[in-house]
């Protein structure tokens, strides 16, 4: 069984940029695709990136055009690079490896932006 942990998440102004990242013990190329989720006060975990086995990415309306899903195999990593943030990107974000029979989730890092 694979295991994530992810890194990157802190506090930020509105407008501010931030990279997460996501280290995985296993091969993500083993993967069917890596994503993004995060998960609001009170709110349901919602998807924000994937990108697939073969390269293609899928991105929330909600940050369309702001956020950047990549994977670097060499470091084993997948990056979320997330730009123009605003309060409601204020949210525990999630790495997910996504492979038929289980799916593996990681603990979640803190992303806090400030009005």
């Amino acid at each position: 069984q694979v295991q994530l942990v992810e890194s990157g998440g802190r506090l930020v102004q509105a407008g501010g940029s931030l990279k997460l990242s996501c280290a995985a013990s296993g091969s993500i190329f083993e993967s069917d695709a890596m994503g993004w989720y995060r998960q609001a006060p009170e709110k349901q975990r919602e998807l924000v990136a994937t990108i697939s086995r073969g390269g293609i990415t899928n991105y929330a309306s909600s940050v369309k055009g702001r956020f950047a899903i990549s994977r670097d195999y060499a470091k084993n990593t997948v990056y979320l690079q997330m730009n123009n943030l605003n309060p409601e990107d204020t949210a525990v974000y999630y790495c997910k490896f996504v492979r038929f029979g289980r799916d593996t989730w990681g603990q979640g890092t803190q992303v806090t932006v400030s009005s």
